[in-house]
């Protein structure tokens, strides 16, 4: 993870303007029919609502990130661990979404692609046409079924990035945009909604309350002036109140996904409090700037051990979130990494929301799709060990020969998952006692594994031919010590 990343929220400082913490207390889990009750704007208040039972079983989240970034879709290619200056990072900034910003830092090669390709004088908001004329393209059908194949339970959009420009015809009037740039004809925002709720899954959105340039344009040169790039006239206020208030009255998002933080002239704990008055099994993250939240959402980043909380990674299968035509197979995650993250993430109490960035036509590019597929075959015959599961009372494991093992459980069912393909037919996973009687499955495989307790350690018998490909679940019911 880059420099970059430890630093932003979605590509900003969330973790240094949020209030939430891996070390807050654990929320009870909701009933799947949750009581009535009204919630008043007080973070006390708040903190008593429960988690939904579907989120907590979810595990696996689609994010999109989809704007008039999409249009140029480039970034210059920032090699992970580079060392840079934060001034020099900003201007290498491998996130495309930030196009807007780095294309307005002397110097930058967003600034030299941009020269290039549109004109050094060519306005940003001159894309609005383009991205309105190719959204026509986009079937959002297919998105919903394309998730639903990769294994996903709720999918969260980019209603409004930093560059103010919003995925629905809002109501609220953008004071500082011409009409026709102010949002994107189709109400692309209700037609994946409706399509992403066709499929069964859950809809949620993304809201840039923290910045928004068509207020405060900045650009942000360096992090030690992020803070006063942040909105905070009472005007933004009242509009990004107006536009939480329409997004939740229109669609009844099932997330509130909040970034980097929200003007101090809102109503933050007022929205948080309507929401979940209008959608009981709502949650929201933890990137409103406030101590109340449902999770907290680490950027391009994992945990070391279980945690109490409820929380959730989100990263790009790139390096970026954003569409960025620059990136190939060398900039995406590999397929047997990805689900090596999905496992480790799950059994230590998290869900993942994995990024696609499409192009501006709705296009998803080639390797995501490719990431995708991969994802979802394996989740068809292992997804029993991942699904509606919970952390065990240890997260990580390893066999004999150094192969890393991670647990969940399910009812009486501890699974363990082998992260990799296991160099012989037997197996022996360090420090994990059975009780007499127990028995082994292997998921997509047929019959009982033989196994055999050696001191403190399992030893197991794997079948000739393994079922699948990449990480490997074996099903052990009956007692684990």
């Amino acid at each position: 993870m880059t420099n970059f990343a430890k630093g932003l929220g979605i590509a900003a400082l969330a973790a240094a303007f949020t209030a939430s913490s891996f070390g807050a207390p654990p929320r009870k889990r909701a009933a799947a029919t949750p009581p009535k009750v009204k919630y008043e704007p007080t973070v006390e208040s708040l903190n008593t609502h429960p988690l939904p039972a579907w989120y907590d079983d979810a595990k696996l989240g689609i994010f999109i990130h989809w704007g008039l970034y999409s249009v140029p879709g480039w970034a210059v290619l920032t090699p992970p661990g580079e060392k840079l200056s934060p001034e020099e990072y900003l201007k290498r900034n491998p996130y495309a979404e930030w196009y807007l910003n780095t294309l307005r830092l002397d110097g930058s090669p967003t600034q030299e692609y941009h020269k290039e390709h549109y004109g050094a004088n060519y306005d940003y908001y001159n894309f609005a046409e383009t991205f309105d004329k190719d959204v026509q393209k986009w079937n959002p059908q297919q998105w919903a079924q394309t998730f639903k194949m990769a294994g996903a339970r709720y999918v969260v959009l980019t209603s409004k990035h930093h560059e103010g420009f919003t995925l629905w015809p809002s109501d609220t009037p953008n004071p500082t945009l011409p009409k026709d740039r102010q949002h994107a004809t189709r109400d692309l925002v209700g037609e994946l909604t409706a399509a992403v709720r066709a499929e069964g899954l859950r809809m949620g959105l993304y809201y840039s309350g923290g910045y928004d340039w068509t207020f405060v344009p900045g650009p942000i040169r360096n992090w030690t002036q992020a803070k006063s790039v942040q909105p905070q006239s009472e005007a933004y206020g009242k509009y990004a109140d107006a536009q939480m208030r329409e997004l939740i009255r229109k669609y009844q998002p099932s997330v509130l996904w909040n970034d980097i933080d929200y003007p101090k002239s809102g109503h933050p704990l007022e929205i948080m409090a309507e929401y979940y008055n209008a959608i009981p099994d709502g949650v929201i993250d933890d990137r409103f700037g406030v101590p109340h939240s449902d999770f907290v959402s680490p950027e391009y980043e994992t945990l070391s051990k279980i945690s109490t909380k409820k929380w959730e990674e989100c990263r790009g299968l790139g390096r970026s979130f954003g569409y960025n035509r620059a990136e190939g197979e060398a900039q995406t995650i590999k397929k047997d990494e990805l689900i090596y993250l999905l496992i480790d993430i799950v059994s230590k109490n998290g869900n993942l929301l994995l990024d696609v960035g499409p192009e501006a036509d709705g296009t998803i590019p080639a390797v995501q799709m490719d990431r995708l597929k991969a994802l979802g075959a394996w989740l068809d015959q292992n997804g029993e060990g991942i699904y509606a599961t919970h952390p065990w009372k240890r997260a990580e494991g390893e066999t004999t020969d150094g192969m890393r093992v991670r647990f969940t459980q399910k009812a009486n069912a501890v699974y363990a998952f082998l992260l990799g393909q296991p160099k012989t037919s037997t197996v022996t996973i360090r420090d994990l006692t059975l009780k007499p009687g127990a028995t082994i499955t292997l998921l997509g495989a047929s019959g009982n594994l033989a196994w055999t307790q050696k001191a403190a350690d399992l030893q197991l018998d794997l079948p000739p031919t393994l079922p699948g490909n990449y990480a490997y679940a074996l099903k052990i019911v009956g007692g684990v010590e």
